[in-house]
């Protein structure tokens, strides 16, 4: 029962940060399924399995309120869906000794790419309102669908950075449409697992605690996404997946690193994680105010046909 409550706070406050940062769920869930012993494959089935409800419910709410453009929604949740149905059917046919570090690398990755992306860089938006092509939409659909798949999450590591970069849609807008294509990923990704696993090592009541945490924050996440700082937000769960991530490297069999070199190692890794917040909060603070949203910005069309 414990360790119920424990998953239902996990996928709230996963799907909070999800749904006003457009990423993390499924990179947060399971690095704490792989932390708690789950295999890769079934980790990553069990959180795609409480994605499609939580998806909808986000989609839903980003919908309500004004977030969604769905002709973005369309143009990349397709191809992602191809691309994770392909990465759930490999990530099922690795064994477990082999999947679980190279999962746990990949979730490193994506944990340093959002932890830089966002301390760094914050968010560019210097060709807002210029149009999003499909050559552009498609390729990385099937990259991001592929890649969350085989790392249990990377839809929003991949695809949201990389359209904020462009400078082309309004944030809230990108995190909207990028939270509501997920439900199609999610699907293709979920049907994958079953084709490769069945329903093997796929735990119903870990999936439902996630499905419960999120279906609860889903709502509240889409109306913050309006007011809590991105750029804040990103350095604070890049260090947390990093941190997680490093931590299941070091125990695990291709290290096995001694308790020095592990705490030497978290140590480095806190100092420079409170380095990249307080940096995240003077930038944000620096920042100008964001000039408000007319209604001929509402209006403006953010992707070509």
């Amino acid at each position: 029962m414990r360790t119920l409550i424990l998953l239902a706070l996990a996928g709230l406050g996963a799907q909070l940060v999800d749904g006003s940062l457009g990423m993390a769920y499924g990179v947060t869930s399971t690095t704490l399924l792989l932390a708690a012993g789950t295999n890769p494959a079934a980790a990553s089935a069990t959180v795609h399995l409480a994605e499609i409800g939580t998806t909808l419910a986000s989609g839903a709410a980003h919908w309500r309120f004004g977030n969604v453009d769905w002709r973005v929604v369309a143009r990349i949740g397709v191809p992602g869906a191809v691309g994770a149905f392909a990465g759930a059917t490999f990530l099922s046919q690795l064994s477990t000794e082999a999947a679980e570090p190279l999962m746990s690398l990949l979730l490193l990755a994506l944990g340093l790419y959002v932890l830089v992306r966002f301390t760094v860089q914050g968010l560019p938006t210097g060709n807002l309102g210029k149009p999003l092509r499909k050559r552009f939409l498609g390729p990385l659909g099937v990259v991001a669908g592929f890649m969350d798949a085989t790392g249990g999450g990377g839809w929003g590591p991949v695809g949201t950075p990389a359209i904020l970069a462009s400078g082309r849609m309004e944030p809230r807008k990108v995190i909207g449409s990028i939270d509501t294509s997920e439900f199609l990923v999610a699907v293709a990704a979920s049907l994958g697992f079953l084709y490769g696993l069945g329903s093997e090592g796929v735990n119903a009541g870990w999936a439902i605690a996630l499905l419960v945490g999120g279906l609860v924050a889903a709502p509240l996440a889409a109306w913050l996404v309006r007011h809590v700082p991105p750029r804040i937000l990103g350095s604070a769960v890049g260090g947390l997946i990093v941190l997680t991530n490093v931590r299941t490297l070091l125990r695990g069999d291709w290290i096995s690193a001694g308790d020095a070199v592990q705490w030497t190692a978290y140590g480095i890794i806190y100092a420079i994680w409170a380095a990249a917040l307080v940096h995240s909060v003077r930038e944000h603070r620096r920042a100008p105010a964001p000039r408000a949203a007319t209604a001929k910005d509402e209006a403006a069309p953010s992707a070509s046909v």
